[in-house]
């Protein structure tokens, strides 16, 4: 099931953020959760294949792929190892993938969610944070799947390791089917990946709708909506706890972002 709780005052923030289990096997304190920030409470999950291609995602995906391939390669020649890299690094640069970008920080995931590009839209809507919990989803995997990650004692997929037991985007989906989806850490190719602790989830073909799926085969995934009127104050909040643009987008660009922000006039 989907949890729902509402966030109207930044108190209602701070068990999101401090929540952690005690893991008696190794006396240290640490959890499986993975956090997605929206902008918009009202917008679905959905991948930016689906967006992109609608009901053609199964005819068109290959074809994306080959293409960026083809033309990528020459600057990515590794690229060539396996499907899962070349999704990994199309979506890094904005090309419609299957998948969905989480992070392992809740920090990050507010960010993208109380930080809009059109800055006098910030209080026009509420926006969401979504958690959702990886041993939970690794639970739900073909049984192949999950003694693979007991075999390097993990809860998340690298490319190499899926690309053992799903060399091609047709073994993922006849594997997953509408009832279970891989989690991944991608190969860290720039800043940007390690500082926004990326992780993705690989939607297969059978599940058509993500949030019917946590919702019928999870229990520990909640979506916090977040008052249009506590959004400023959270977006200050991370300003004090050095996440920023400046932070989940390392360069030049992320510095122009957060100085527009910072001078913006409401």
């Amino acid at each position: 099931m989907i949890n729902r709780i509402l966030i109207d005052k930044l108190d209602d923030l701070i068990p999101l953020l401090v929540e952690q289990e005690y893991r008696p096997e190794m006396d240290r304190n640490r959890n499986q959760f993975l956090y997605r920030g929206m902008p918009r409470a009202s917008y679905r999950i959905t991948t930016s294949l689906y967006r992109n291609c609608k009901g053609h995602q199964k005819e068109l995906e290959p074809v994306i792929l080959k293409n960026f391939t083809k033309y990528a390669a020459m600057e990515h020649p590794e690229i060539e190892r396996s499907v899962w890299r070349q999704m990994f690094l199309g979506q890094h640069h904005g090309l419609p993938t299957r998948l969905l970008d989480w992070s392992f920080s809740p920090l990050v995931a507010l960010h993208f969610a109380v930080t809009e590009s059109n800055m006098d839209k910030m209080e026009r809507h509420d926006c969401a944070l979504w958690r959702m919990d990886m041993s939970e989803l690794m639970r739900l995997l073909p049984e192949r799947f999950q003694n693979k990650l007991r075999e390097n004692n993990t809860v998340v997929f690298s490319a190499d390791m899926l690309a053992e037991l799903a060399p091609n985007i047709g073994v993922y989906d006849s594997a997953m089917q509408n009832s279970a989806m891989v989690i991944i850490e991608p190969p860290s190719i720039d800043l940007r990946i390690i500082n926004q602790y990326s992780f993705f989830s690989i939607v297969p073909a059978g599940i058509e709708d993500v949030e019917a799926f946590l919702d019928a085969h999870t229990e520990h995934t909640y979506k916090y909506t977040i008052r249009k009127e506590l959004r400023w104050r959270v977006r200050d909040m991370l300003d004090q706890f050095n996440m920023s643009e400046r932070i989940v987008y390392p360069g030049l660009d992320g510095l122009s972002r957060w100085l527009a922000r910072s001078y913006f006039v409401k």
